[in-house]
């Protein structure tokens, strides 16, 4: 006679002992501290006491179980009943229909709240939660091992972002705006030349950043020191045009001046508006981070404090709710950079920064960043956060085998 195994699926395999010894020592493994000879035993004594027989699976998991229990070895006992769970749930083809169906019914209040930038209320975004609810679920059974899920489970650490685990896309960027600013770009197949205006160049910073967060996940970061140079671009339309009008340098200066002063308002207005009521494919507002800097000695230094100013000065003011009742918006998450010349200790900048105070006690942001620290750190730069970051990615070790590598829960 021969020993088989009665599997869950129903399906009846023969008996395999280096297959109880195997997950015995992987159990161990865990704990710190393998016992080759206790886990070669308890597969002997299984092969034993079941042997000639056909046997649910269960019962034999249960032997080992109590075997190791027996032999003073509780926290492998633990681990193997944690571990064979996890496998359990691993081999069930379907387990997102009670989560799908609680995303629908607007009961399932996990999934639904994970995101303060997604509405799930939006069918769009539903759409969206529904795809990773699929994925998620095809990854904690098929792509992510089962010591790793194990470990989410329990709290030891958390795989971040799960529901996008399974496309090959990639998340939070550093937007090279500035390149794709002065020398053009490419949104949904149109070719957008070098913008003639400051308010022209927030308009397609903002599409820009509304295109990337529809085609990756994750945050994304643009820095004011790459639109500052259109700013200048304006005044020195407005200038040309009054001079030319017959002004006087002095009156076509102070005109340009007021003319640049209302469309820097209505650019950083515009910025504020866009981000905060675009919808990205998904369905969920961009997850952007705006770098204030200002580089002293810079060609266009000028320009960077004037947005920086203006900037800060409308989040403080806030922005009104459908009832008409002033909130802080979200997005976009602002970060402003500290120096010598606006760190309260007599900089000519520091009015911007006693202005970001202000704007902290009311509005909770800006976040802040040193300038100082940030060149001890990475040689002599200084270069804006790049937002959440959180993958696995495999690779293989000297022997072949393939291993995982993991940033997990890397927040902002």
């Amino acid at each position: 006679m021969q020993t088989w195994i009665i599997k869950r699926n129903g399906r009846v395999t023969s008996f395999d002992k280096s297959k109880i010894q195997i997950a015995i020592e992987k159990a161990m493994k865990s704990t710190g501290i393998i016992h080759k000879e206790i886990a070669e035993k308890i597969a002997n004594q299984a092969e034993e006491i079941f042997n000639n027989q056909t046997t649910p699976i269960a019962d034999i998991e249960t032997f080992v179980f109590y075997s190791l229990i027996k032999k003073g070895l509780e926290q492998v006992a633990k681990n193997y009943e944690s571990y064979r769970a996890v496998r359990e749930y691993q081999r069930i083809e379907n387990t997102t229909d009670d989560s799908i169906l609680g995303l629908v019914q607007r009961t399932n209040e996990e999934v639904m709240e994970e995101n303060s930038n997604k509405n799930a209320q939006v069918a769009s975004t539903q759409r969206d939660l529904i795809a990773g609810e699929i994925s998620k679920d095809i990854s904690r059974r098929k792509l992510v091992p089962a010591k790793y899920i194990q470990a989410h489970d329990i709290g030891a650490i958390h795989i971040h972002d799960m529901d996008y685990l399974m496309q090959p896309i990639f998340n939070c960027c550093l937007i090279n705006l500035e390149d794709m600013l002065l020398n053009g770009t490419v949104i949904n197949g149109k070719l957008v030349e070098k913008p003639k205006s400051f308010i022209t160049a927030c308009t397609v910073a903002t599409q820009i950043v509304a295109q990337v967060a529809s085609n990756q996940y994750g945050g994304q970061s643009i820095t004011v020191r790459h639109i500052a140079p259109f700013l200048r671009v304006s005044y020195d339309k407005y200038f040309d045009r009054y001079k030319k009008l017959g002004f006087t340098e002095s009156q076509a200066n102070k005109i340009a001046k007021d003319r640049t002063k209302e469309e820097l308002v209505a650019g950083i207005q515009t910025i504020r508006y866009q981000l905060s009521t675009l919808q990205t494919t998904n369905g969920q507002a961009p997850f952007v981070t705006i770098y204030l800097e200002i580089i002293e000695g810079d060609e266009f230094e000028k320009e960077q404090a004037l947005i920086c100013e203006e900037m800060i000065r409308q989040r403080l003011e806030g922005m009104k709710n459908e009832k008409g009742q002033e909130i802080s918006e979200s997005f976009p998450k602002l970060v402003y950079v500290l120096d010598e010349h606006n760190c309260l200790k007599g900089g000519k900048y520091d009015y911007i920064t006693e202005l970001c105070a202000k704007c902290n006690v009311k509005r909770l942001v800006p976040d802040y960043q040193s300038a100082k620290i940030m060149r001890q750190n990475y040689d002599g730069d200084n270069f804006p956060p790049m937002g959440c970051r959180s993958h696995l990615s495999v690779w293989k070790d000297k022997d072949g085998s393939n291993k995982w590598y993991g940033r997990f829960n890397m927040g902002m």
